[in-house]
């Protein structure tokens, strides 16, 4: 069973403002991959570059290069400061993302390969966030 016609129509229609207003959220100067690459550089953080990197993906495998920008500004934010066994914690997240979608055939997996990995820096950022300093705890 089948959407109706004036239903397909409504539910395209929705789809292609939702990626219409995307587009409009990108900071990229246009959506040509140098310059996402270079609004992506210019997030001054972790948080930041992830709203960029929604705000501009491609749905392709080109995210994934997006998606390793990422996660190095957010791997700033906590990798020095892990343990072993907590960097062995953070590669085995990392290693189930790319297990995720290893079988699926088409570059929109590679895109939700990229941020899958993405997220999991992210929250590893912000879980490091939550943790206070000596010097925070005042």
């Amino acid at each position: 069973m089948g959407l109706n016609p004036p239903l397909a129509s409504l539910a395209l229609g929705l789809c292609l403002a939702a990626l219409s207003a995307r587009a409009e959220d990108c900071p990229a100067k246009s959506t040509m991959m140098d310059d996402v690459i270079a609004a992506l550089n210019e997030a001054p953080g972790c948080e930041r570059a992830m709203k960029v990197f929604e705000a501009c993906e491609y749905g392709t495998s080109g995210d994934i290069r997006f998606g390793a920008l990422v996660e190095t500004k957010c791997e700033r934010d906590f990798l020095p400061r892990l343990t072993a066994v907590q960097k062995q914690h953070y590669q085995s997240e990392m290693r189930a993302c790319d297990r995720k979608y290893r079988n699926k055939e088409g570059t929109m997996y590679r895109s939700f390969t990229a941020f899958c990995r993405a997220g999991v820096a992210q929250r590893q950022a912000q879980k490091a966030g939550r943790i206070a300093t000596p010097s925070q705890a005042r």
